[in-house]
């Protein structure tokens, strides 16, 4: 098919192929197609070698050779981000491939009681079998697991890494964000978690093993989640600073997109459940309400946030700054959350960004578990608007 334009003295024949063109006048008033050259395919991606998550390991123990840890934490973290990209997977297909609501029968719940969604189920035998997998595990403490499972395929494991598989499952049938949570630990050199069937009493190895749990978060040589929403995105520390990842789909990987996190020294922010209110200790209700009335030292008027979903709440936290709590009440006098993969993970990660974390009354990484599902009152955030809560309950 022919297309004709015309023009001044005459007429010039065109090609109607579909082509990006520019018109210019010749001297005799006839009008030329000219196409345009075609863009660069490099224009669209100007950094042909991003910093994917496994360069950014190998790099970071490059630069801190002292630190013999960060080579381990290599295989470590190249099974959690396998694990993530399988359960964002997971989530984002949930509603196609029939993984909404409680496991089969209805009757699964977890140690804390509660109902657990099938992809809790799901999502945790993924992320144990890709520590498992990464040969350097010793111990594995899950929200979804009675006890912390000792992983005896492979007797050089020295870590213990203790997760939330799904925060947030409540939330997964209205497609509301969720993540994984979690934190490292580094084995107790005099007493290495190593089991061995043909020495010794088993279950006195396995108990020694069980031991190497319960540390505090300040023992901590990782921790981060990986939030599943609108984009993938997996936050790191390694106790060199904070840095955000997120996957990019055209090349499966994690690359750098946040580096150097910070938490703003103040928010204007509050996120906490506030149907909780009238359970709360006096010394909190104040506090929340000079943040509404704006009665409070910074002088402005907060805003509420609040989502439900810890790794959410907490992004948004760090980004933007503020304060998040989720703290003790009459009903729950130590709070839900669970001090060793939710509250100790999140807070070693907001200290690092330059925020405070904190019981109300003391500092989350310096508090010893006694059990590996404790329950901690958390808040956290900003550290001018965490102080000046904690300032109030010293004040007491």
């Amino acid at each position: 098919m022919l297309g004709f334009v015309s023009g001044g003295a005459g007429a010039l024949r065109t090609s109607s192929r579909k082509a990006v063109c520019s018109r210019t006048r010749t001297s005799v008033g006839v009008v030329r197609m000219v196409q345009a050259p075609a863009k660069s395919s490099t224009a669209v991606h100007s950094d042909v070698s991003p910093m994917t998550l496994t360069r950014y390991m190998i790099e970071e123990s490059n630069q801190n050779l002292d630190k013999e840890h960060l080579v381990d934490l290599q295989s470590i973290m190249s099974g959690i981000q396998v694990a993530c990209k399988k359960i964002s997977s997971l989530v984002s297909r949930a509603g196609i491939t029939n993984l909404t609501g409680l496991e089969e029968g209805g009757g699964s719940v977890n140690v804390q009681g509660e109902e657990q969604k099938k992809l809790d189920v799901l999502s945790n035998e993924v992320l144990k079998n890709s520590l498992r997998f990464s040969g350097k595990m010793g111990v594995i403490a899950s929200e979804e697991e009675d006890e912390p499972v000792v992983v005896d395929e492979v007797s050089s494991g020295n870590y213990v890494c203790v997760f939330d598989p799904l925060d947030g499952s409540s939330n997964i049938d209205a497609a509301v964000a969720t993540g994984t949570i979690f934190g490292i630990f580094a084995e107790d050199n005099e007493q290495p978690c190593l089991i061995d069937d043909d020495e010794g009493d088993l279950d006195a190895q396995k108990a020694a093993c069980l031991v190497q749990t319960m540390q505090p978060g300040k023992n901590l040589v990782a921790a981060g989640y990986c939030m599943y929403s609108s984009s993938c995105m997996l936050v790191l520390t390694t106790g060199h600073g904070v840095n955000g990842f997120t996957l990019d789909p055209q090349i499966g990987e994690f690359v750098l997109t946040h580096p150097n996190m910070q938490i703003p020294s103040r928010g204007k922010i509050y996120s906490f459940n506030e149907a909780n209110y009238p359970d709360w200790d006096p010394t909190l209700q104040k506090y929340v309400d000079s943040l509404k009335d704006g009665s409070n030292k910074s002088g402005a008027k907060y805003s509420s946030r609040y989502i439900g979903s810890l790794v959410a709440d907490v992004h948004r936290t760090l980004l933007y700054g503020g304060i998040f709590g989720y703290p003790g009440d009459a009903k729950n006098v130590n709070g839900k959350l669970r001090l060793l993969y939710e509250c100790a993970p999140m807070s070693m990660l907001l200290e690092e960004a330059g925020g405070m974390a904190t019981t109300g009354r003391e500092r989350v990484l310096d508090v010893m578990p006694t059990a590996v599902h404790q329950r901690l009152p958390l808040i956290l955030g900003s550290k001018e608007d965490v102080q000046e809560l904690v300032d109030l309950y010293q004040a007491e």
